[in-house]
């Protein structure tokens, strides 16, 4: 009975931000309800630049107690791609501890109902937001993230995702009324009449994997999707980022606690180095849901053995941008140098091949070899990075050791067309910052074939050079199918190769970005209107956010007796 004024306090504050999101994947129209910039935090409660960097400062080399039963050691070890060591020690769990515990909250949660459900999560959400800037400094120093990449996307856009998975989740636990009479004529007998009550019934306790680059805008769609239709949530964050959500799972806990739910409802599942956790974690029969962003070899195990979990992944994926014509030629050099080089080329939707036919393309300035288009497009992203500071501020930092092997192994796989250079940081001397690499190949010899069919994670791009417009269509048909994409572009002043182009984005369930050349990227999605993956390539099972994303988190269970 405690949390019935509580309840009630956070409808009344929440329930217009949840109508204004359900009118938002309605329409898909733009919408956000947090800010993008800086300087709109500070009011309202909220940290500014300064407390926000005070905040995190103040986190560094402490302890961070949540208060999880099963607490058996405290482990840690992260160290920011900028070269600063974190400190921060988590809490280590005895999952056979800490899975009851959080399984014993699950019926008053599940009977506080959807609305209810939404109403925390929309709460978790605000005191999030609250903390954007200190959220931005622990993205920024545990993925490697530039500082307004770190708050744009960490921030703001991650809970814009939140939300949307909070707003689909409502939707389809509301599609089915709690009650019903129901009444069938008999002629001249009674009727037959019975009730009916209908309960959205959680599925169990959800898992959360965390990834390195995106903790937060990646965890945050699976983390809500489950919590709001009644299912308790583990997160295990990556190893090398785990502060961003440990700082959520702290949140969550203290709304939860105060709304009078159990605080374990929300738990975190930190991990000794080398230990692994994630395997055996997954497989357990607690654990009923399992979503993942990562590594194609890993989520194609988890579909294979998490067998008793419905399982959500998000995989890697051969993007591919195909240049048939261009109408502004300027615009399209201007927007892929942007494209590449964003975060280093770390984003699961940057593009890696560039198909191009090797007899060229027209364009408004007049017809440009394939050559002269590579050519063209290295001098922009040269030009665009050719500044330090503003190329640190656009790159970031690589994540992972793994990035930089690659990307120097990269200029060894064909002609290099731009080759990727060191920038130090202007203010973290142990920052491991690279300019992108284009590497030109021979879309007909088997030697390029076996590096452009290959996902290169990082700032890695190979111009393809194809026979015609017709041969591009085809490759990124088998590579979409073969491989998956987050994202395909297309740039053509052809209303027939678009066309075909749609058509075989259709066919094979990729999302199409048609001659973008202003400040909207192929990298980049919205919240409410984009659909980030489409679940129907190899690339993902599952689309951020759409119903399918939430519907089979819960069950509908129905009881029925005489009226």
């Amino acid at each position: 009975m405690a949390a019935e004024p509580t309840a009630q306090q956070l409808t009344a504050q929440h329930r217009p931000t949840l109508d204004r999101a359900l009118e938002a994947i309605r329409t898909r129209a733009y919408w956000s309800p947090h800010p993008e910039h800086p300087k709109a935090y500070g009011e309202n409660g909220s940290l500014d630049l300064a407390a926000g960097k005070a905040a995190f400062d103040a986190l560094l080399g402490t302890r961070l107690d949540l208060g999880q039963p099963g607490t058996d050691d405290w482990v840690g070890g992260e160290t920011s791609p900028y070269g600063v060591e974190l400190g921060v020690s988590y809490p280590h769990a005895d999952l056979d501890v800490l899975l009851p515990a959080m399984r014993a909250g699950m019926r008053a949660w599940r009977d506080a109902g959807a609305e209810t459900r939404a109403m925390v999560c929309l709460e978790i959400l605000e005191r999030v937001s609250d903390r954007t800037l200190e959220f931005a400094h622990a993205v920024m120093h545990t993925s490697g993230q530039a500082f307004m990449m770190a708050f744009q996307a960490g921030g703001p856009h991650a809970q814009d995702r939140g939300l949307e998975a909070v707003a689909y989740a409502y939707a389809e636990q509301v599609r089915t009324p709690d009650t019903a009479e129901w009444t069938k004529p008999q002629g001249k007998r009674d009727p037959l009449a019975l009730t009916k009550r209908f309960t959205p019934v959680p599925r169990g306790i959800g898992l959360v994997v965390g990834c390195n680059t995106f903790p937060t805008w990646n965890g945050y769609p699976g983390l809500f999707a489950s919590l709001a239709t009644g299912n308790a949530v583990l997160v295990k964050p990556h190893p090398r980022a785990v502060l961003p959500l440990a700082l959520t799972v702290q949140v969550a806990r203290q709304v939860l606690a105060e709304a009078g739910f159990d605080p374990n409802l929300v738990a975190l599942a930190a991990e000794r180095p080398g230990e692994g956790i994630a395997k055996a974690l997954a497989t357990r029969p607690e654990i009923r849901i399992v979503d993942y962003t990562g590594s194609t070899e890993f989520g194609d195990w988890l579909e294979a053995n998490a067998r008793q979990a419905q399982v959500y992944t998000e995989k890697a994926g051969v993007n591919t941008v195909v240049v048939e014509s261009a109408g502004d030629y300027k615009g399209m050099l201007a927007n892929l140098a942007f494209s590449l080089s964003l975060y280093s080329g770390q984003m699961c939707t940057t593009p890696q091949n560039l198909l191009i036919p090797r007899d060229g393309i027209t364009t408004d300035q007049g017809p440009k070899s394939f050559d002269e288009v590579v050519a063209d497009l290295a001098q922009a992203v040269d030009g665009l990075l050719g500044d330090d500071t503003r190329a640190a501020g656009l790159l970031g930092a690589l994540v992972n050791p793994g990035v930089k092997d690659r990307l120097e192994a990269a200029a060894g796989l064909g002609e290099v067309a731009l080759a990727s250079r060191a920038i130090a940081h202007p203010e973290f001397p142990d920052a491991v910052v690279r300019t992108p690499v284009i590497v030109k190949l021979d879309g007909a010899k088997p030697d390029a074939e076996a590096a452009y069919m290959s996902e290169c994670f990082g700032p890695v791009s190979f111009a393809v050079a194809v026979d015609s417009a017709t041969d591009a269509a085809e490759l990124l048909r088998r590579t979409v199918r073969e491989k998956g994409a987050m994202t395909v572009g297309a740039y053509t002043t052809s209303p027939e190769f678009e066309e075909q182009v749609r058509e075989v984005c259709l066919e094979e369930a990729a999302q199409l970005s048609l001659n973008l050349t202003g400040g909207v990227y192929v990298n980049q999605t919205a919240a409410f209107s984009d659909f980030h993956g489409s679940g129907g390539n190899p690339a993902a099972n599952a689309a951020l956010t759409d119903a399918a994303f939430v519907a089979n988190r819960f069950r509908v269970v129905e009881v029925r007796q005489e009226a």
